[in-house]
């Protein structure tokens, strides 16, 4: 969204698109917000940038021309783009916060028809350029709660879990065409019989999350699950992240086929190129093991329902990168662990008809 506010960096977004398009991926993450940052959507309480919003308006107009569908994300736990930090703000700036905690973004009423009325003005906002309304687009794959929500006052989880149940039953009462995901991390919290042997370390069960508990509700129809063992772990060698890697990945799928339910997507993994001794053949590592615990579920067609790499990048796009960003046809063995991953789901799942021509050109070359 930011890319299409400026008219110079427009043409970015079809570049990116078109570069999705060719690999073979089908859906791109992104986000939906922006509050009360530089070019913000949101730049008070309900109050939004009409040139800004006609920006995401274009990046929805040009997926729809690639065949890209989207995955948005409604707010961050995080600062970037302003986040619940913004939003707790505004709410103690204008006398009715109840706490300057970040956490009370969850619990606080008035912040809570915030983000309400957030979430409504989006959903129902009508493309100035398609002419269709956000909740009826199908160029538009699902909705995300929130960015990797935390709450570390409530240990328990019970604050977030209700926040969850109320705002995933009020999307749901605007719009029941699109799934929803939450944007989960995917700790086990402290009531979890995983807590002990799948979290990445102690520190993970106290966070006010609990997968299995935050993604059970009817009105979720997908769970979401992050991984970044440089985050996690400290002192692991690259083998010790990747036994994990796999083990976390498969832990949850599990719980998608057996207790959930649902699909469960990847919808954030990374590999930092900060790691002393980095060497790009253990992103390749990485990425390759990330790709075949999916096949792996998907050969069985079980709950793996995908994976979204942390992040994908055009030249040009520098100032944007972080130590996780790829530009990937700039490493010709990334690109092609890539392609290769697309090709076998394209032959274990079926394509789309958006990219039938295109998967078809493309895995016919291998």
């Amino acid at each position: 969204m930011e890319h299409a506010v400026v008219d110079h960096s427009r043409p970015r977004i079809r570049e990116m698109l078109q570069a999705a398009a060719k690999m073979g991926l089908t859906v791109c993450r992104t986000w939906a917000f922006n509050d009360g940052d530089y070019n913000a959507l949101q730049v008070a309480p309900g109050q939004f940038d009409e040139r800004v919003f006609k920006a995401l308006d274009y990046v929805i107009a040009e997926a729809r021309q690639v065949g890209i569908r989207l995955l948005f994300s409604l707010v961050n736990n995080l600062q970037a783009y302003g986040g619940k930090t913004k939003y707790v703000k505004w709410a103690w700036d204008e006398g009715v916060g109840l706490s300057a905690s970040n956490d009370s973004f969850f619990f606080d009423p008035s912040i809570r028809l915030y983000f309400k009325s957030y979430v409504k003005t989006v959903l129902t906002r009508k493309n100035t350029i398609t002419g269709v309304v956000y909740r009826d687009d199908p160029t538009i794959f699902g909705w995300e709660l929130i960015n990797e929500p935390r709450c570390i006052t409530d240990a328990s989880g019970d604050t977030l879990q209700d926040w969850i149940e109320e705002m995933s039953s009020f999307v749901k009462s605007i719009d029941r065409k699109h799934l929803l995901t939450i944007g989960l991390e995917g700790f086990y919290g402290p009531n979890s019989p995983k807590k002990d042997t799948v979290n990445p370390e102690f520190w993970a069960a106290d966070l006010g999350a609990d997968f299995i508990r935050n993604s059970a509700p009817s009105t979720v129809d997908f769970a979401s699950v992050h991984i970044y063992p440089d985050h996690w772990f400290k002192k692991k060698t690259l083998e010790g992240k990747l036994m994990f890697v796999a083990k976390w990945m498969r832990s949850h799928i599990e719980d998608g086929d057996q207790v959930l339910k649902k699909p469960v997507m990847f919808t954030e993994f990374g590999l930092s190129d900060l790691n002393k001794g980095f060497d790009p053949l253990q992103r390749d590592r990485f990425y390759r093991t990330v790709f075949d615990v999916i096949y792996e579920s998907a050969k069985k067609k079980g709950a793996g329902g995908g994976s979204f790499a942390w992040q994908f990048f055009v030249e040009g796009m520098e100032d944007y990168n972080d130590d996780f960003g790829i530009v990937p046809w700039k490493r010709a063995s990334t690109y092609e662990i890539i392609i290769q991953h697309t090709c076998r789901l394209a032959k274990a799942h079926g394509t789309i008809t958006s990219q039938k021509e295109n998967l078809k050109h493309l895995c016919n070359q291998r």
